[in-house]
């Protein structure tokens, strides 16, 4: 069991490296998520416009902290992307 009371989605262990952007961390929303094809890095974004400076990288256990729904596409294959407008 995860600390969180309900169990880990991720294929990938909790620790492993994921990227985010500034704009998450400072309490946006994760609008944006892609598993990258070329080597399957996750990445949740708020879905704006980014430049390098306001890259983060995280584990993929702090983004489920983050926002848990993110977990209801932890089977996504890589090469994928989600959207959605909103975090309801």
């Amino acid at each position: 069991m995860w600390p969180f009371g309900r169990r880990f989605p991720f294929r990938e262990a909790p620790e492993t490296a994921t990227m985010t952007c500034c704009h998450v961390l400072e309490g946006a929303p994760i609008l944006r998520v892609t598993h990258d094809a070329e080597d399957g890095m996750w990445q949740f974004l708020c879905g704006g416009e980014h430049d390098a400076s306001e890259a983060r990288v995280i584990a993929l256990q702090e983004a489920y902290a983050l926002d848990a729904s993110v977990g209801q596409l932890a089977k996504m294959p890589c090469g994928c992307v989600a959207q959605r407008s909103s975090k309801h």
